[in-house]
């Protein structure tokens, strides 16, 4: 079994330093474009999401509304109808 001296830990941790430096670049570089253009592009995605959501959500809603109305004047209509008819 081989010793090895203060000086060869030395130069091993000096070439995994050299070896490592442009990964960690790299790695630097991709969190500052998920920070700076990523993430913003999708919490802006998510943002018309939602709100489209809720235009959905609240036009279902008056929808609903809007079909009860529209069924309430049919029956209307149609009862003023037959009266008229009757009238006639």
């Amino acid at each position: 079994m081989v010793a090895l001296t203060s000086e060869d830990l030395l130069a091993i941790s000096q070439l995994l330093d050299t070896k490592l430096k442009p990964l960690e670049d790299r790695t630097k570089n991709i969190e500052l474009l998920l920070e700076n253009d990523t993430l913003p592009r999708l919490q802006n995605i998510e943002a018309c999401y939602t709100s489209t959501y809720r235009r959905y959500a609240n036009g279902i809603n008056q929808l609903e509304v809007m079909e009860t109305d529209i069924g309430m004047i049919k029956k209307a209509v149609t009862e003023h109808s037959r009266k008229l008819q009757a009238l006639g």
